[in-house]
């Protein structure tokens, strides 16, 4: 394989991944790559519609993408332009981690630092209980106007799992269920993240208000990258804060 010098990235957590560990070799980026604050590469859409004819104009060496994030029809256009594509599939915190050591081994990356102190912080990470010691049943929407949930194989249920979190729709059909909120499993708190849907104080936790909310970073809870880091002990931090609150036994819907 030719040294991949030149670098597109449809995804933006290893569009920081690959921004931190292989200084200069990124040369585009989709709109949401937020991360680094100071990344200055070409921009070429979103991830659900990136430009294809710009990317196969750049003549990069190789394009990193995800199967969940990026459409399947914009990855075998790239392949038929002849660009070679790296597809990550991550569902798990291990599988993350397993799946950018590969990545940075692929690009040979200069610095993996970051790597090393995310798996240090999943090896052994801090654990949410409620005030009674038991761990929380929680109900974590991604969406509004429908309701829209994390339910079963998804990798921030993963991350919430491994911090003691037991996801009521965990064993769910579906990944992301719509389901109205009179239809929920009882619950005894809700994380809402601020992203894909922006949550915030005054847009979500009204919608709870029998079960403490606790507003987390969506890009620490759903960004596998160097986000992983501070994640365990982040959210960790954010949803024991939560629990702290009145009303924390409370089960959402009430009994009847």
């Amino acid at each position: 394989m030719v040294a991949a010098h030149r670098i597109v990235s449809l995804v933006p957590s290893l569009t920081e991944a690959v921004a931190l560990s292989a200084p200069g070799r990124l040369i585009a980026a989709t709109d949401w790559c937020t991360h680094p604050a100071d990344l200055d590469v070409v921009r070429i859409g979103g991830t659900k519609n990136p430009d294809v004819p710009a990317i196969v104009a750049l003549q990069p060496d190789l394009v990193i993408a995800n199967a969940e994030e990026n459409r399947e029809p914009d990855l075998v256009a790239l392949r038929d332009a002849g660009l070679n594509v790296h597809v990550t599939d991550i569902r798990t915190v291990s599988g993350a981690l397993t799946a950018l050591r590969d990545l940075m081994t692929l690009i040979d990356a200069e610095e993996t630092e970051w790597l090393d102190r995310a798996e240090a912080s999943w090896a052994d990470p801090p654990r949410v209980m409620t005030s009674s010691g038991q761990p929380p049943r929680a109900v974590i929407p991604i969406w509004r106007r429908p309701w829209m949930h994390l339910g079963s194989d998804t990798y921030a249920g993963d991350v919430l799992a491994r911090l003691g979190i037991a996801n009521v729709l965990a064993d769910h059909a579906d990944r992301y269920p719509r389901i109205p909120l009179e239809e929920l499993p009882r619950f005894d708190l809700v994380v809402l993240p601020d992203e894909p849907y922006v949550f915030t104080a005054d847009d979500g936790p009204e919608a709870f208000p029998d079960a403490p909310a606790a507003l987390v970073s969506g890009r620490l809870l759903t960004w596998y990258g160097p986000a992983m880091v501070e994640a365990p002990h982040d959210l960790a931090a954010s949803i024991n804060a939560a629990l702290g609150s009145p009303g924390q036994r409370a089960m959402y819907p009430p009994s009847i």
